[in-house]
């Protein structure tokens, strides 16, 4: 399977046959001895056939690492080739998981908590999602403009500073978003 594929170099190809033909041979030099045999030719062979085993361990191992080594090139070639390719893509992508900046963060309204007059404890909003404590009366909160979900300010000054998106419903949040309020 794994012989047809372009990626894998020649040298791969080269080891596997090697692989399969020192096979082969052993197993031909063990089906002509013949069953009347000196006691030194029995321990040349055992001792070839110790050979032959120790040189296929290590032909299988350099195999192995080859395909390893080759699997890990490709990914860096991969991934290197993404980044000099598409560098302005590649920065975006990576400043869009990036949190806001502490200019945009601070734009943000705020606002006082107050409780409903209705008192209504099922309102989802009554607590703030990233330290899960009730709000209270007076307490400072930060309403965030696109989802209008509120936190406490600590709370979510912080979460924004390593992250662009809303902690609840992750709606992203861009820096026009934070300005136009």
């Amino acid at each position: 399977m794994f012989l047809h594929s372009t990626s894998y170099t020649p040298h791969l190809r080269l080891y596997f046959f090697l692989f399969i033909f020192t096979a082969s041979s052993s197993m031909e030099d063990h089906n002509t001895t013949s069953p009347a045999s000196s006691p030194d030719q029995k321990h040349q062979r055992s001792t070839l056939n110790y050979d032959v085993v120790v040189i296929l361990a290590a032909m299988v191992c350099a195999l192995v690492c080859a395909l390893g080594l080759n699997t890990m090139l490709q990914c860096v070639v991969r991934c290197t080739r993404r980044a000099l390719t598409e560098p302005a893509g590649w920065v975006a992508a990576r400043r869009m998981n990036a949190g806001l900046k502490k200019e945009e963060v601070v734009a943000l309204p705020v606002a006082t908590y107050a409780a409903s007059a209705a008192g209504s404890p099922a309102e989802s909003t009554s607590r703030c999602a990233i330290c899960l404590v009730d709000f209270c009366d007076g307490d400072t909160v930060r309403v965030l403009p696109a989802c209008s979900h509120r936190f406490h300010v600590a709370c979510v000054d912080k979460w924004l500073l390593s992250h662009s998106s809303c902690p609840t419903c992750r709606h992203r949040l861009s820096s026009l978003s934070a300005l136009e309020v």
